[in-house]
């Protein structure tokens, strides 16, 4: 008689947390640890710190405040982005000034939150970042929107109808994998899809693709 054998177990999401208040990093490893898929493997207070702990521990994801002594989040985020190209980071802040939301998208954040965001909205930003995607608050979008106005916004769209899909699957924080099978085309395809959208909206990353994009009108973002 045969046996079953167990379902695979993911591992569960590493993460680096970096703020300077002691109150405000107890309880964001408290609230993170009561996710089974979630473990904070580390905790940084200034910017310095959040370097070292990167190279020792290498998260698979950084949820880090902006206002950090010695090295502030932007600062940090350049130097570790030197450090690991692939580093993905949460930007959780109470600053929410338009100026420091572009700051950080350009900086590299692949998601940005305020303070006081619930829970849930947390949890899923994790989520969704760690499988590749960003995702920005409506209230912070429509600050980058804001900001990103410039004349250029009134050009044509210089993307392909196949490329245009890849932006409005972008727009929903779907990771690679997920783009190609709704696709039905490989994972590498669309790599070279984006890669050709990052070119063309001269955009650093994906986050600021799809902000550019919802300022121009060329997709909608709830």
């Amino acid at each position: 008689m045969s046996t079953a054998s167990p379902l695979p177990v993911s591992a569960p999401i590493r993460i680096l947390i970096a703020d300077d208040h002691p109150v405000v990093l107890e309880g964001l490893v408290a609230i993170l640890q009561t996710q089974p898929d979630f473990d904070v493997i580390a905790q940084a207070t200034g910017g310095e710190e959040l370097i070292h702990k990167y190279k020792a521990h290498q998260p698979d994801l950084i949820l880090l405040d902006l206002e950090m002594p010695d090295l502030d989040g932007v600062a940090t985020l350049k130097r570790l982005q030197a450090i690991d190209p692939a580093v993905r980071a949460i930007a959780f802040t109470a600053f929410d000034t338009d100026e420091r939301i572009v700051e950080a998208v350009k900086a590299g954040v692949q998601g940005y939150l305020l303070k006081g965001v619930p829970r849930k909205e947390l949890f899923d930003a994790i989520r969704v970042v760690h499988r590749g995607g960003s995702l920005l608050q409506p209230v912070v979008a429509s600050k980058l929107m804001r900001q990103m106005q410039k004349p250029s916004a009134l050009s044509p769209n210089p993307l392909t109808e196949r490329e245009q899909e890849v932006l409005l699957f972008l727009a929903q924080g779907l990771q690679n994998r997920e783009i190609a099978e709704r696709l039905t085309v490989t994972e590498r395809t669309v790599k070279f899809h984006v890669s050709a959208i990052l070119g063309k909206m001269e955009a650093g990353n994906r986050t600021e693709a799809v902000a550019i994009a919802v300022q121009r009108g060329w997709v909608e973002r709830g």
